[in-house]
């Protein structure tokens, strides 16, 4: 009989290692940011950040997890070198000042078609509660690294005027929608306390 007790903890106690949380982080070189506004009320422009860095913890059990993403505001790129100093300067992102945009979540819901991720995001110091919409979650071993690793999209519209970034209204427009495209690679154990 205390065989059997010992047997069925040892076994409890696996199963519930297995379901534990686990810790996935950001694989810049997988990952991209853009974002997209209406400029002169003509087209959609989208750019992009190039640094993006993080980490994300799933719990596979539950279908809930984390996320804290920092965004590096100096990488961003238009195309063009006057336009991304433009954008780095005091009336927008003033990276001089502020040179990371983050976001941590407070919660994540991974349920189907109605997948989110709520939390507060900062930018330009300021900082606002957002919930991001989240499509294609996946989790697999990825075929080409042999790695475990997670992906997914995450979507937002911020109005920049929220973040202290309203100047020029008539040329660009306030609602700026935030996309991510993350991949985050299986933490090493050590890294995961």
């Amino acid at each position: 009989m205390k065989r059997l007790a010992t047997l069925t903890a040892l076994v409890a106690f696996a199963a519930a290692a297995q379901a534990a949380p686990e810790t996935f982080v950001i694989d810049n070189s997988q990952t991209s940011s853009q974002f997209s506004y209406r400029a002169l009320g003509l087209s959609n422009q989208t750019h992009r950040f190039e640094k993006i860095s993080g980490r994300v913890v799933f719990d596979a059990a539950a279908k809930t997890g984390s996320a804290d993403v920092m965004i590096d505001a100096t990488s961003v790129n238009t195309g063009n070198a006057l336009l991304n100093e433009h954008i780095q300067a005091a009336d927008f992102f003033d990276t001089a000042n502020h040179p990371a945009i983050i976001f941590k979540s407070t919660r994540m819901t991974l349920d189907g078609d109605q997948s989110s991720m709520s939390g507060n995001l900062t930018i330009k110091g300021v900082t606002r509660p957002v919930t991001l919409a989240i499509t294609n979650f996946q989790c697999m071993q990825d075929p080409t690294f042999k790695v475990d690793a997670c992906g997914a999209n995450a979507t937002v519209t911020i109005r920049r005027s929220d973040f202290n970034m309203g100047k020029h209204a008539f040329l660009v427009s306030n609602d700026i929608t935030l996309n991510l495209a993350i991949k985050a690679v299986k933490a090493p154990p050590v890294m995961q306390l």
